[in-house]
């Protein structure tokens, strides 16, 4: 365990509640105020958990016949969602109906088709944010320290996009701050949560880092509680950490084979980190958890996205999370 990072429940892992079965590679998930929970699913689609217990799944096809690969998803206010498109050598954000129909929503930016893509999230001021993580292809070319190239575009309420913020060290998800002032962004091989001030029209301020990681810790999604702290999601370590707003981080959660991780953290030092080095953790329960949603009505139930299981792992915390802009959508 990092000494910057102390174990702050030492029992947490044994209060993990599984909800759900069957998921394929439940990367993204998002709560809703009704009780349900959807998740990216690669079966190609969007899977439903309703609070009875059941299970829903909206699949879907690109328009040429190729394969749905939903990385972040947005729930939007009619019931679609956005589709964040992570494909082997296709990327750009899509928007599935829940009948399973499939239609382009943005897949250039400045007539540049864009790579496989990471995450998308819409705000309460009409905006969409999307995220691609690297440039290169195969995208684990990017799991090093020296690579830079992620980016964040923003499509504003009129469907404009532009590129504002580019050079980040693995772009993962992004999440606007309670306050309205900053956009808040992982950059998982950077090993650090970074944050630009937000101005009204949309552009960014100049980068600044709220926290860096050290060994074994890749933050992948992040989510703000209502004390004003950012709840961060590790791939690999399958930490879930608590970010104050000064950028002291506290791990709550932690599930991981210390030789592991340092076989992790020797081939990403030496650039060496592959895609095996992601998908042969080693674990008691946790599957590369990867992204977090509050849900209950209390929202201080955390249900923890998750790339390698098939059902969405759950925690009690000890306060609630910001309700999402989508928290009262269908």
């Amino acid at each position: 365990m990092d000494a910057l990072l102390p174990s702050r429940t030492a029992n947490a892992l044994d209060e993990v509640v599984e909800l759900g079965a069957g998921l394929v590679r439940p990367e993204c998930v998002l709560a809703t105020m009704a009780g349900d929970l959807y998740s990216a699913d690669w079966r190609g689609g969007v899977a439903r958990l309703r609070p009875d217990g059941s299970q829903a799944l909206y699949l879907g096809s690109l328009p040429d016949g190729g394969a749905l690969r939903p990385n972040g998803i947005a729930l939007l206010a009619d019931g679609s969602f956005l589709v964040a498109q992570l494909g082997a050598d296709d990327g750009g954000v899509y928007r599935l109906q829940r009948d399973g129909s499939v239609t382009p929503w943005l897949l250039a930016v400045d007539g540049e088709a864009l790579p496989p893509t990471n995450f998308v999230v819409q705000d309460s001021a009409g905006r969409t944010w999307v995220t691609v993580s690297t440039r290169h292809q195969p995208r684990a070319l990017a799991y090093r320290p020296d690579v830079a190239d992620g980016f964040i575009v923003c499509v504003d309420a009129r469907g404009r996009a532009a590129v504002v913020a580019d050079g980040l060290g693995y772009a993962n998800e992004v999440a606007l701050h309670p306050s309205g002032q900053w956009l808040y962004v992982n950059e998982t091989f950077a090993r650090r949560l970074s944050r630009f001030a937000l101005r009204a029209d949309g552009s960014l301020g100049v980068r600044e880092t709220v926290t860096s990681f050290g060994a074994g810790t890749f933050p992948d999604g992040l989510a703000f509680d209502e004390a004003g702290h950012v709840w961060v999601v590790s791939i690999v370590s399958n930490r879930l950490i608590r970010v104050t707003p000064d950028g002291e981080p506290t791990v709550w959660l932690e599930d991981a084979d210390a030789q592991h991780l340092d076989e992790v953290a020797l081939a990403f030092e030496q650039h060496r980190m592959d895609r095996p080095h992601l998908d042969n953790i080693r674990s008691r329960r946790l599957k590369n958890i990867s992204s977090i949603a509050f849900t209950g009505a209390d929202r201080r139930t955390a249900v923890l996205g998750c790339l390698l299981g098939d059902s969405l792992p759950t925690l009690r915390l000890p306060v609630p999370g910001v309700a999402p802009h989508h928290w009262t959508h269908p």
